[in-house]
């Protein structure tokens, strides 16, 4: 089959970056300056659009040839300014995307990253980021450059020759990396996902741009109010200017950190020497909470539909494949706890903040709140969204062949019940509200979120976000519930063995279910179930001493796991170390994701129309008639012919506007 590589330079006066490809490429000023191609191992082509030249006949009518498959790094964006500019449908199932391709294999998401990784001979050129904001994005308006707002291609010709060789280099790097690439390939059904996610991204989900335009006025509002407060108490001219603040403490004999951060806040608060001072340190908390980043966010890249696009990132969490959020990340929204959320909703939109804040209290806290409901579905329609029940507990059991747990999942599911019972040997029956073992519940489920992943007190601690249990118990409740989960404690050491193993003697160890380690060609890769593979880029294993965290245990030797990847946080390439845990947490996660894969392509199929997705959720828009919830959790609970035995379960609701249940 032909293969046509394309790279697409483009100007827009919307930016990228914070307002996403749809609302660019949807400017009245969106054009493509630049296409430059190339068919399989053919020289590369750039066609100048801002001279007139135009695409050849046959690259017109490959773009929607279907015996034709388009590859671009980032496909996505080459997908949506193609068809904005050509006005032609590029159906994502004759696409390929280099991008997902690396990360499919723990590589980086971004062009430049991938070549150097893996130490190609081609590399992007190094211009291009001054070459891009010169002809692609707007300039200011100067007396030197005559006050235009566009630097064209006859402002400086010579520079235009470079973005044109730019242009094709990409081209030349992108073959060169799917090149090194195709040795190991993404599955096919894998492909039909990414198509299924590019409709669904293209689809997009829509939003009440009045309620986010209330927020964002509301917020402005209050910080305004304290910003007066604070300048009344303290003088100051701009007592959000830090040096300003951290002096006027200073003066009152109060000494700050240099940042004033939150963590700092309590103990500042504590040796506040008077009232003042302390009501200051408290604005100054207030004003740093972000309760409207995110409508910020929907603003930014809201469509002229009232609709927001492009939020979910194909195998964003590329060790996993996991999706990630984009724009106004929904991956991580604030779960909605007020009651009456319809009755807020409605007073925020009507603009009477001051009723809003004395309902429910600092703005702050309620905006946040709000944020779920300022997604809505499509006019005569209404969301139906339902998530898997306890997917990765369910998961782990599974793998793990922890029996009594599944036998949990496949009679009454109440597994931070049932857990609690066996960790702390009391009737099952007892753990109801209004005896006194309902306390143990608590226990609990602060242990199987967790303790499932190698976790100990510090993570027992983190997870124990409402603070109801003793920080001195921790160590025994993970004892306890290792006790009472002795296969899924025996995972994390199987797990880390079979990979070290295939690592140190270039084999494939089997694990469990279809999991199986296996090396080749200087990876590990992690073979699921499914049909796929997790990759870790260049293995090795090394003896190191280990210190335990208690004290009295002594350090001992073991062979230590270590690869390379992307740090998620630091956003750099760099060596990691795993163990058994962070393994099976990996396993767990990608074949959790694999089973909402399966149910989301089940819920297409059945002519649902998928709008967004939220870890184990789906959101789906559907017309108000006659179909119910319990049809989509059916198919979501499903047996999955690869994960015989796997107990799954959805629940579910219908609502107006998006929301937590």
């Amino acid at each position: 089959m032909t293969t046509l590589r394309i790279d697409v330079e483009t100007f827009s006066s919307i930016d990228l970056k914070t307002c996403g490809m749809h609302r660019y490429i949807e400017s009245p000023d969106f054009e493509i300056l630049l296409f430059a191609y190339a068919y399989d191992d053919e020289p590369v082509r750039v066609i100048d659009l801002t001279a007139f030249e135009d695409l050849p006949e046959r690259v017109l009518y490959d773009l929607t040839d279907p015996l034709v498959i388009k590859t671009a790094f980032n496909a996505a964006f080459e997908r949506g300014t193609i068809r904005r500019h050509f006005g032609i449908v590029c159906d994502p199932h004759q696409w390929r995307c280099t991008a997902v391709h690396a990360l499919t294999l723990g590589l980086p998401g971004y062009l430049e990253g991938v070549a150097e990784v893996l130490k190609l001979d081609a590399q992007k050129d190094a211009r291009g980021k001054a070459l891009i904001k010169y002809f692609s994005v707007p300039c200011k308006p100067t007396k030197a450059n005559g006050g235009r707002t566009r630097n064209y291609p006859h402002h400086d010709p010579e520079k235009w020759e470079q973005y044109k060789a730019y242009n094709v280099q990409d081209v030349v790097v992108e073959r060169e990396i799917a090149r090194a690439l195709e040795r190991f390939p993404v599955p096919a059904h894998e492909w039909r996902l990414w198509a299924l996610d590019q409709r669904i991204n293209d689809r997009g989900v829509r939003l009440d741009p009045v309620l986010a335009a209330q927020a964002i006025a509301c917020d402005e509002q209050y910080e305004a109010r304290l910003v007066a407060e604070a300048r009344e108490i303290t003088g100051l001219d701009n007592p959000n200017s830090l040096p300003q603040l951290k002096g006027w403490l200073a003066e009152r004999g109060l000494e700050t950190p240099d940042g004033l951060s939150k963590e700092y806040m309590p103990a500042l608060l504590d040796a506040a020497p008077d009232d003042d001072t302390r009501r200051v340190l408290e604005i100054r908390r207030e004003m740093g909470k972000t309760s409207v980043d995110k409508f910020n966010a929907m603003q930014r890249s809201i469509c002229s539909d009232d609709r927001a696009r492009g939020l979910l990132q194909f195998c964003g969490a590329n060790r996993t494949w996991r999706w990630a959020g984009r724009l106004i990340q929904v991956q991580n929204l604030p779960q909605n706890k007020i009651k009456d959320l319809e009755l807020a909703r409605e007073t925020l939109r009507s603009g009477d903040f001051d009723m809003l804040e004395m309902m429910y209290g600092a703005p702050p806290f309620v905006l946040s709140q709000l944020i779920r409901t300022a997604f809505v579905p499509s006019p005569g329609c209404r969301f139906i969204v339902s998530d898997f029940s306890a997917i990765e507990a369910r998961v782990i059991a599974w793998l793990a062949d922890e029996q009594w747990v599944l036998d949990v999942f496949n009679d009454h599911g109440n597994i931070y019940e049932a857990t609690a019972s066996s960790m702390f040997g009391v009737p099952l029956e007892t753990i109801v509200k209004g005896h006194k073992n309902y306390e143990l519940r608590a226990r609990g489920k602060v242990a199987v979120l967790a303790c499932g992943y190698q976790g100990g007190p510090n993570a027992m601690e983190a997870m124990d976000t409402k603070k109801e249990i003793d920080p001195s118990e921790y160590p025994r409740l993970v004892q306890q519930w290792r006790e009472a989960n002795p296969n899924i404690k025996r995972l994390w050491y199987r797990a880390e063995d079979a990979a070290v193993t295939a690592v140190r003697e270039k084999t494939t160890v089997k694990l469990a279910h279809g999991v199986r380690y296996r090396y080749e060609a200087g990876m590990l890769f992690a073979d699921l179930p499914s049909g796929r593979s997790l990759c870790y880029v260049n293995p090795s294993v090394k003896v190191e001493k280990i210190r335990p965290k208690d004290p009295d245990k002594e350090p001992f030797e073991k062979e230590c796991l270590s690869f390379w990847g992307m740090d998620q946080v630091k956003k750099k390439w760099e060596k990691q170390r795993t163990y058994g845990g962070r393994l099976v947490e990996n396993l767990v996660q990608a074949i959790a994701r694999d089973c909402l894969a399966e149910s989301m392509t089940r819920l297409d199929n059945a002519g649902f129309d998928i709008v967004m997705h939220v870890h184990d959720e789906v959101v789906i828009d559907h017309p108000i008639d006659s179909t119910t919830v319990d049809m989509v959790t059916e198919i979501m609970g499903r047996p999955i012919d690869w994960a015989p035995g796997l107990p799954l379960k959805a629940a579910g609701f219908e609502c107006d506007f998006y929301q937590k249940d």
